[in-house]
């Protein structure tokens, strides 16, 4: 399946926009001139509306995130580190690009981390891997008090399977170094199990949580952070379960 394909197919998939593509169906069939029909988009309207409420008084997202999230946890201080990458994704390209200077996006985390690990860890290679954000990472990086002269930039991964291959094609590292991986927490997962799927077995370093330690039963009134951390959460697991089917990791739910 292409790329492309791909990111649209998950586009109609993301629960906020399946529900709004069921609650519209649902919507037309009312208007139909069958009474099948028209209890059919009942039915339809009955199942969005129950889909919405249940992401705006129940944390879902946060329950189905938090596994992702709890499974590595950050090394203890290391006295050597020959290495650290940050995988892309932390900045909006098209605004950085056009509005001349770093636009971060919920996953800043990154890059504050990547500034941070670069000052404790002054003689480790460093490197950041994605496509289109060479200029927006810089910028940020620079900010955060980085010199980024220090940085290699692999910006031609479009996914995270390309940030392993291409990232090792470029720094080439040898048997028994200590290299860093940063990314989400919840994303943390598939990455390392891809990295060690071809051979490069980094050590994880996450960021960007997006649940608290523990996610209890309660009512809440957000709608939107519910969804956004629900299609965060549910796009892992589906690219979890693919990566296995395609052998990009070495198991389905990688562990410590």
């Amino acid at each position: 399946m292409s790329y492309a394909v791909t990111k649209i197919l998950w586009g109609v998939a993301q629960p906020g926009n399946a529900l709004v593509v069921v609650l519209a169906l649902g919507a037309w069939l009312l208007f139909s001139q069958r009474e099948g029909r028209r209890r059919a988009g009942r039915r339809m309207v009955a199942v969005a509306t129950a889909g919405f409420l249940a992401f705006t008084v129940i944390p879902l997202g946060f329950w189905v995130v938090k596994p992702l999230e709890n499974r590595f946890s950050k090394p203890d201080r290391l006295e050597r580190v020959d290495g650290i990458i940050m995988l892309g994704g932390a900045t909006n390209p098209r605004i950085s690009a056009e509005r001349g200077e770093p636009s971060l996006n919920d996953a800043g985390e990154r890059i504050l981390a990547m500034a941070a690990l670069g000052r404790l860890y002054p003689d480790a290679r460093l490197v950041f891997s994605g496509d289109g954000e060479e200029e927006g990472t810089r910028a940020a990086l620079a900010q955060a008090g980085l010199d980024t002269g220090r940085v290699l930039f692999e910006n031609k991964s479009r996914n995270t399977w390309e940030n392993g291959l291409f990232s090792h094609a470029l720094v080439a590292p040898k048997p028994g170094e200590t290299w860093l991986l940063i990314t989400s927490a919840w994303h943390m997962p598939r990455a390392i199990g891809i990295f060690r799927r071809i051979g490069w077995p980094v050590l994880p370093y996450p960021v960007d949580y997006r649940s608290r330690t523990s996610a209890k039963p309660y009512l809440m009134f957000g709608l939107e952070r519910n969804l956004d951390v629900s299609s965060v959460a549910f796009r892992e697991w589906a690219g979890l379960v693919t990566y296995r089917l395609l052998d990009r990791t070495d198991t389905l739910f990688p562990a410590p």
